[in-house]
């Protein structure tokens, strides 16, 4: 399941659910200041991303820069902690599923929110004039790149 963090204005956010919403993909959004987020979710958030809080804490938020905060510095339990009283120093939106971890909108890499399996379905069903080509075709260019961009096996 995808799940969506997000904020009320956030113009990527807004973005990103349209995205995943004309792609008819299912996703759980997260409004981070309407929802309590629990001391596992944020250390999941933390673990998944590959540069730890670089990815998804905003040094230049208000209350890191007005305090002075080295967020680098702090235990993880002071950081999960900080994180739940100040949500705001999020980056939005952050986008996560099982195999899958996006922070912002980035047009080229939420494609891999896009299942495996449709997107190879997509690939070899969808032509032209198919009335889901819309969707369908976005999908083939985001196939299509992937495996432009994989190692070719050379015969010997």
């Amino acid at each position: 399941m995808i799940v969506v963090y997000t904020s009320p204005g956030c113009a990527s956010c807004r973005k990103v659910k349209q995205w995943l919403k004309d792609r008819n993909l299912k996703f759980i959004e997260k409004n981070i200041f309407s929802t309590l987020l629990n001391e596992n979710e944020i250390r999941h958030l933390l673990m998944r991303s590959e540069n730890g809080t670089e990815d998804i804490i905003s040094k230049r938020s208000k209350i890191i820069q007005e305090r002075q905060i080295d967020v680098e510095e702090m235990s993880i339990k002071d950081l999960v902690r900080f994180v739940q009283q100040n949500p705001s120093v999020l980056k939005r939106p952050i986008i996560i599923n099982e195999r899958n971890f996006l922070v912002g909108y980035d047009e080229e890499e939420i494609g891999a929110f896009v299942p495996q399996e449709l997107r190879r379905v997509a690939c070899a069903a969808c032509t032209s004039d198919c009335p889901s080509y819309a969707v369908c075709g976005h999908t083939r260019e985001d196939v299509d790149l992937e495996t432009a961009n994989q190692p070719r096996l050379k015969a010997v």
